[in-house]
């Protein structure tokens, strides 16, 4: 039997609280690899790169923009712009798929470069990592169990990369975003719409390769993987909206995973965003930053001013798995 006395240890929960972005931050590597670089060890031909992907430049990060460093710095700045110091964070989420040792060992070395010395929990959803990432952190702030959340998408996708994939090597690139998820007054970031679909677990994997020395590489079967997003995502994008009440033109942005321009042009055809509605494009001059990618465009789309304070902008994010995840924010 229990007492009534043991029962009053659980706090009620509270009313009214809601979660919102209160600073991003990124970091985008020094090195920039043009298509005619790719194409020197690649069988390929820059102008073909251009017509499947859409991508002319990406960065690759050097020895010493580690996931540490880099993770780190973004996140620096996502903390500065929120106006909190590393004190105020209870809980550190980072999203990468490139960091292949597992665990929660990255997210705690994070900490330590900032002085932060909350929990660190590492989040595998790939190239959807950022939007899982800000769903869990919202859900965090939203139940209590944290007051400020520090999410850090961080990859080196250069470094699982075979150059002489035809299929992937001119794809992929490396860099940062961070965002500090937070109490606020009114809602910031809507309902997740999230899944997977195991009929496509292989359809993109990284495992080590006995024929290359055990060395892990990252593979795809791009036109299942092209197929699936341009046929399913304007579905997500959807649901995405109509759980958060709106419809495709109350939003200021479209911002999705920089997968390849391709798709992000016929998913957005697809749905029939307004004009006025802003495409992210940041694929072009970054490539697939895979977790890193959403955050890099959306803090580009707001340096360049197309993007302001409270405007709403729908992220969604796919990858191996096959993953899923989309959910709308108001910009900090």
């Amino acid at each position: 039997m229990h007492s009534t006395e043991t029962e009053r240890t659980f706090p009620p929960a509270a009313e009214n609280r809601h979660a919102a972005l209160l600073g991003i931050g990124t970091y985008r590597p020094r090195r920039i690899v043009t298509n005619e670089e790719i194409c020197r060890t690649l069988d390929s031909d820059p102008d073909w790169i251009v017509r499947r992907s859409g991508i002319s430049t990406r960065p690759f990060a050097q020895s010493d923009e580690t996931l540490v460093e880099m993770g780190a710095t973004a996140a620096g700045k996502a903390l500065a712009e929120a106006g909190m110091a590393p004190t105020d964070v209870d809980q550190i989420l980072v999203a990468t798929m490139s960091d292949l040792e597992g665990g929660d060992e990255l997210a705690a070395e994070i900490g330590r470069r900032l002085g932060v010395a909350a929990r660190g929990v590492k989040v595998s959803a790939a190239c959807a990592g950022f939007t899982v990432g800000l769903s869990l952190a919202a859900s965090t702030v939203t139940s209590g169990a944290a007051r400020n959340c520090l999410l850090v998408a961080v990859e080196r996708m250069s470094d699982i990369l075979d150059p002489l994939d035809r299929g992937t090597a001119f794809l992929f690139s490396d860099g940062a975003g961070a965002a500090v998820v937070g109490q606020a007054a009114e809602p910031g970031i809507g309902p997740v719409v999230w899944g997977t679909e195991p009929e496509l677990a292989d359809a993109i994997t990284v495992r080590p390769e006995p024929e290359h020395d055990g060395r892990p590489y990252l593979r795809m079967q791009g036109a299942s993987v092209f197929r699936w997003a341009v046929t399913n995502l304007p579905g997500v994008v959807e649901t995405a909206l109509s759980r958060s009440g709106l419809a495709p033109g109350d939003l200021q942005a479209f911002v999705p995973h920089q997968a390849n321009l391709r798709i992000i042009e016929s998913v957005a055809d697809s749905v029939g965003f307004p004009e006025h509605v802003a495409i992210a494009r940041d694929i072009v001059d970054q490539g697939n930053a895979s977790a890193a990618s959403i955050p890099l465009a959306l803090d580009r789309m707001r340096t360049s001013g197309t993007l302001r304070s409270g405007d709403l902008a729908l992220l969604i994010g796919f990858g191996a798995g096959l993953s899923y995840a989309a959910t709308v924010i108001r910009m900090p």
